[in-house]
């Protein structure tokens, strides 16, 4: 389902596509979104956003949403943007440090996905060496927290978890360096938002979206996830969780995913493509040094997914879900 302007068109990487995806097929554009949308989606769309307490007046929520499908489509990603000595390897090693610093400073789930989203603009937008990665990466966490966060850590107390690598000085001026390459564009709606948005009209079950919630975090550490928007990569989260766990159904339960599934964008091909990287994310998450959100989510508080024998065991991705 298309929530561009106009309508959407076909790419190579999969980020903006024919949306073809799963139900209903043929809602294009926002012209006629508001005409065809079933009135039952946008009451549980609207429903939704207030149980999440992101809207303060239910007479804006559709409003609301239709921003959020707006603004994930901007400063859109393709693979080719991403420089050489930028390599997945190195990446997911910056992404997984980054994870624990998150961690370690007790920030907000939405300030990591900002943070992460900063660094890949960043990496694009202004030309950094090796061995200021970490710099960046820093920075990028620190703009988001100056976004998200009540509360800020001192410069010098992030310098002090860089080992004092680089000074106040170098990070202050890696900071307008960032800001100056990204137009002081800080904007992002992040696929976690999209993900409890699902999770809520599909009635999941509290383990479905820890599980998605652990699959949509190992998305920052995969390369090939950067050219996806955020809404897909929610869907397919959801959509692994789902098949993974093989819950019984509850009532109304088809009726709900089917509502769910109407929010996706993207072709068909490219909603596989995605489940097949975070199935294949999750059952190696075990064995790589890059184990932070694999760690974080065998908790009992997550409820120990990243240890679901249906993950590690690499069972493969049969299809979408139904």
């Amino acid at each position: 389902m298309g929530f561009h302007d106009d309508c959407l068109t076909g790419s190579a990487d999969g980020c903006v596509e024919e949306p073809v995806l799963l139900y209903p097929r043929g809602l294009q554009c926002l012209q006629s979104l508001q005409a065809l949308v079933p009135s039952l989606l946008r009451h549980e769309v609207e429903t939704a956003l207030e149980k999440l307490d992101l809207i303060w007046d239910r007479g804006y929520a559709w409003d609301v949403f239709l921003d959020m499908m707006r603004t994930q489509t901007r400063n859109p990603f393709l693979n080719a943007d991403i420089p050489r000595h930028f390599t997945d390897s190195t990446r997911s090693v910056l992404v997984d440090w980054l994870i624990q610093v998150h961690e370690m400073m007790h920030f907000q789930e939405e300030t990591l996905y900002l943070a992460i989203h900063l660094l890949n603009r960043a990496v694009r937008e202004i030309k950094v060496t090796t061995v200021n990665l970490q710099l960046l990466g820093m920075v990028c966490l620190f703009l988001a927290a100056k976004k998200e966060e009540c509360l800020l850590p001192e410069v010098s107390g992030l310098c002090y978890l860089m080992d004092h690598t680089y000074t106040k000085h170098q990070l202050l001026r890696m900071e307008r360096r960032v800001l100056l390459g990204l137009k002081f564009d800080l904007s992002y709606c992040p696929p976690l938002l999209f993900l409890l948005l699902l999770a809520s009209v599909a009635r999941c079950s509290p383990k479905a979206v820890w599980m998605a919630r652990y699959l949509l975090e190992l998305s920052l550490l995969e390369g090939q996830c950067v050219a996806f928007l955020p809404v897909q990569l929610a869907g397919a989260a959801l959509c692994v969780s789902r098949q993974v766990l093989k819950e019984p159904p509850t009532p109304g339960g088809a009726a709900a995913w089917c509502l769910a599934s109407a929010v996706n964008v993207g072709s068909e091909t490219s909603m596989l493509r995605i489940m097949h990287i975070l199935a294949n994310a999750a059952a190696k998450a075990h064995t790589q040094e890059t184990c932070a959100t694999f760690i974080k989510f065998s908790s009992p508080e997550t409820m120990n997914v990243s240890r679901h024998p249906g993950l590690l065991k690499d069972a493969g991705v049969p299809g979408l879900c139904t």
